[in-house]
């Protein structure tokens, strides 16, 4: 009965740090994981599905039984590792050098494009 109340928990657990990381306001394991699935890699959100593949089973006293407890409490665990690995602060900072960067690459084409008209028409 522990074994089963772990799993449930660790898909809680899961849940909460989808809300934390990624910004995901679902209630179910399942609908959070397809709002953040181009957040996560591939890998990540394959074991992220297989868990909550097993919500609603984990629930249920009869179906509980046929779940792959160590399987799903590896997944469970390899879910949790990554997204406890997210940083917010680092990912907000890139964000901003990416727009930064993206800024004046195009300040500098367009001031390209103003040099190669100048040239064009004589001016320089």
């Amino acid at each position: 009965m522990s074994q089963n109340t772990d799993i449930q928990s660790q898909i809680a657990q899961t849940v909460e740090l989808l809300r934390q990381k990624l910004g995901v306001k679902d209630q179910t394991l399942t609908a959070s994981v397809r709002k953040a699935k181009r957040r996560l890699p591939r890998r990540i959100y394959k074991q992220a599905m297989m868990l909550a593949g097993a919500e609603q089973m984990a629930s249920h006293p009869k179906l509980r039984l046929v779940l792959d407890t160590p399987k799903l409490v590896k997944a469970s665990e390899e879910v949790q590792t990554h997204l406890s690995g997210i940083n917010l602060a680092d990912r907000r900072w890139g964000w901003f050098l990416s727009f930064l960067a993206s800024l004046a690459l195009g300040f500098l084409a367009l001031a390209a494009l103003a040099v190669i008209v100048l040239r064009w028409r004589g001016y320089i």
